[in-house]
């Protein structure tokens, strides 16, 4: 069964936070030696395209942390959610997952989800400066295990920036696009631990919407019919959910209209759909969180986001946040790795931005 330990949940959320408050106020030569007291030698790092995985804090720092503070002036890390809570999945070698694993390890997992901010006065992978307030959505997940972190996750919404910045480059999304809220409760920053059965039934929803998910995909391969019931996801999903999705797919409200403006374009145009599995999964109190690495590989039929076909397998790395109220899920903030994705299929969005600046040659 899972494990639970609330001092070492409240150790790690400390953990977390003192490495934040340092890292954050921490000069550019002083990341690498700040960031390597908060984890273990042997670190992993998994990033979005094109930063990818790292395997040690100076990797990390010199690819990621020192371009980013380069290019944003006066960068602040602006939080919406955090909670952390034992990872509701057997446990798993960070190199070599195994999901049949019976077995559950004495790690802890945080989540931090919201936005950086910062002045955008400087080029960042050649995205042109804005000059002005420039918002980069994040949710970071660390995995602390003898006091320290062994492995993190950070997924950015890298094709918001380049919106921002006036590169978009997708064809116009069916959702919405805007700075996304944090929850509309403002209680997502868990520093104090809560009730262990309200994060138990947190999880179990999570559970039972993706068994329905499951279930629902087992029948469309039958029966060759690629809709969801209305009646499925409401098992699941209050009436006014609310999908926070990643820029180039956006935001929608209602169940009715999520599934017109995601669920069914995601589900008709692409086909050769694998669940590769989540490496975390977990909640505390109200809130709950899952990603993968990647956790769908699909294949582009034509017409998901306004894209051509791309006949090539493709992975999704995704991840969800959640809110729960009572027993149905009511918000959830969605990043998926689209440049990675797009990337598989032969389409690098910074590379064509970088054509079409005159910074490469066509």
């Amino acid at each position: 069964m899972i494990h639970h330990d609330s001092t070492a949940v409240s150790a790690a959320k400390l953990h977390v936070l003192h490495l934040c408050d340092a890292f954050d106020h921490a000069q550019s030569d002083t990341l690498t030696t700040i960031l390597e007291q908060y984890t273990a030698p042997k670190y992993l790092w998994r990033g979005m395209h094109p930063f990818n995985e790292q395997q040690s804090a100076s990797d990390v720092v010199q690819v990621f942390w020192k371009p980013l503070h380069h290019a944003f002036t006066a960068l602040q890390r602006r939080v919406d959610i955090f909670f952390a809570a034992h990872n509701g999945l057997p446990s798993h070698n960070a190199e070599t997952p195994d999901v049949n694993s019976s077995t559950y390890d004495n790690a802890v997992w945080t989540c931090q989800m919201g936005h950086f901010m910062g002045l955008m006065d400087r080029p960042w992978l050649d995205i042109p400066p804005t000059r002005r307030m420039t918002f980069i959505r994040f949710a970071e997940f660390h995995r602390i295990l003898d006091g320290v972190i062994q492995e993190s996750a950070l997924f950015i919404d890298l094709i918001g920036v380049m919106r921002q910045a006036g590169q978009y480059p997708l064809p116009p999304g069916t959702g919405a696009s805007f700075i996304y809220p944090g929850p509309a409760t403002s209680d997502g920053i868990l520093h104090s631990l809560h009730p262990p059965e309200e994060g138990v039934a947190t999880m179990a929803l999570m559970n039972s919407m993706i068994t329905d998910l499951s279930q629902a995909n087992e029948v469309a391969m039958q029966s060759g019919d690629n809709r969801v019931p209305r009646k499925v996801l409401a098992k699941s999903w209050d009436e006014k959910m609310i999908w926070y999705g990643p820029e180039g797919i956006g935001a929608t409200y209602t169940i009715d209209r999520y599934q017109q403006q995601h669920q069914y374009p995601f589900r008709f145009n692409l086909s050769g759909k694998v669940f590769n599995g989540h490496v975390a999964r977990f909640a505390e109190g109200h809130y709950g969180c899952f990603f993968g690495w990647p956790n769908l590989t699909n294949t582009a039929e034509g017409g998901f986001m306004g894209l051509t076909a791309g006949g090539i397998a493709a992975d999704m790395r995704v991840t969800d946040v959640f809110r729960r109220r009572g027993d149905k899920l009511l918000e959830n903030w969605v990043i998926i790795d689209l440049p990675h994705w797009l990337s598989m299929q032969g389409l690098d969005v910074l590379a064509r931005m970088r054509q079409l600046l005159g910074l490469e040659e066509l």
